[in-house]
């Protein structure tokens, strides 16, 4: 039996696309507010049930970021600036294994670590929509006026 090296399939012009597509909708992002403008969705669970998932205000924090607002990011979702450099570091090295052929050095996570985000994530959705203080310090701008 032959041993068969297989090798990823690269599109650069896939990723070329979608980094325009990415600093399109970036530039969208910083000229318009997702709290006023109405070119952005709303949240659907937050719109049908009222709850806050672990993504809500993740958008007027990335908004707030493009600003150069870190408070107030943090203020709307901590979730999302905390997560923030660790998504851009994995779509950074996934770009870059399809451009060149070899991404960013892996990190190795334990499956235990992998599991204990998602648990984190799923607490903190929950943890948000608690009417106690201090949780509901997590909801969404409700460190703004402070």
């Amino acid at each position: 039996m032959e041993n068969i090296l297989i090798q990823p399939v690269r599109r650069p012009d896939l990723v070329a696309a979608l980094f325009v597509l990415a600093g399109c909708g970036l530039l969208l992002l910083r000229l318009f507010d997702p709290a006023t403008s109405g070119v952005f969705p709303p949240c659907p669970l937050h719109y049908f049930t009222g709850l806050y998932c672990p993504g809500c205000g993740s958008l007027r924090a990335m908004h707030q970021l493009l600003h150069g607002n870190l408070r107030d990011a943090w203020a709307l979702n901590p979730m999302a600036v905390l997560l923030l450099p660790f998504v851009a570091y994995g779509l950074t090295s996934e770009a870059l294994l399809q451009l060149r052929g070899r991404g960013l050095p892996h990190l190795f996570l334990p499956a235990v670590w992998i599991r204990a985000l998602g648990v984190a994530i799923v607490l903190f959705g929950i943890a948000r929509n608690l009417p106690v203080h201090p949780f509901d310090l997590l909801a969404p701008g409700a460190l703004l006026p402070l």
